[in-house]
């Protein structure tokens, strides 16, 4: 297993023994996720694909923090995912879904090279995922199904997000959007343009951050959306 620079081998086993507690895997499953770490490693050096700062907590800062997620809806049969950037969380979902029988998760990122790791690695660990390469609006513009689950980490504010995917909530799909120390501001700004409910679920991983789970009726509509 290849390691963080600067990280000695017990702080690495520590970090990882620390993000398993959050969900318990199968070994099948251990072993995909620790293919994805040791590819993300690989293709660090020259894609970027995470701030090198992560790599020391790999494990908890991402790992853990994207299998959380799937408390929240652990039978949904379809996942869409905005953002996936080095696949977190869509693509630790989909490992873990692929091993519950969920077969289908749905990544979008606008970096090509991203996308090629994600690509990359669903072949390798065998998760069953189609990525969409391109801008989340354009994606969202054409999209071609219902999902039962939307997500995104680290993408944009929530009121964006509530913005880009609200045909999708008023549909019926879950948002699952994790937010750090600043929620009830994003919260508040947000409730401005959209009307919504929230449920903001503590993180496993962060005191400090909040998992805010949005749903929107098909009835409700915008109170003074933009455009």
């Amino acid at each position: 297993m290849t390691r963080p620079p600067h990280v000695t081998p017990d702080e690495f086993a520590r970090d990882r023994q620390d993000a398993l507690k959050v969900l318990d895997v199968s070994r099948e499953t251990l072993e995909k996720l620790d293919l994805l770490v040791q590819e993300l490693r690989r293709w660090q050096n020259v894609k970027n694909l995470v701030g090198p700062s992560a790599l020391g907590e790999i494990w908890t800062r991402h790992i853990a923090d994207s299998m959380q997620l799937l408390r929240f809806a652990p039978h949904a049969e379809r996942w869409l995912d905005l953002g996936s950037g080095g696949g977190f969380p869509g693509l630790v979902l989909a490992i873990l879904r692929t091993e519950r029988g969920l077969m289908q998760t749905d990544l979008v990122e606008s970096n090509s090279r991203k996308c090629s790791f994600l690509r990359h690695v669903a072949r390798l660990t065998g998760a069953s995922v189609s990525v969409h390469e391109g801008r989340v609006e354009a994606i969202l513009s054409k999209l071609d199904f219902q999902p039962d689950v939307v997500s995104a980490r680290a993408l944009s504010s929530l009121a964006q997000l509530i913005e880009w995917t609200n045909p999708l909530l008023r549909k019926g799909a879950l948002g699952i959007f994790p937010k750090g120390q600043d929620v009830e501001m994003e919260l508040s700004c947000a409730t401005r343009s959209w009307t919504f409910t929230a449920d903001c679920r503590p993180s496993m991983t962060n005191p400090l951050a909040r998992i805010v789970l949005v749903r929107m009726s098909q009835q409700e509509s915008p109170s003074n959306a933009p455009g």
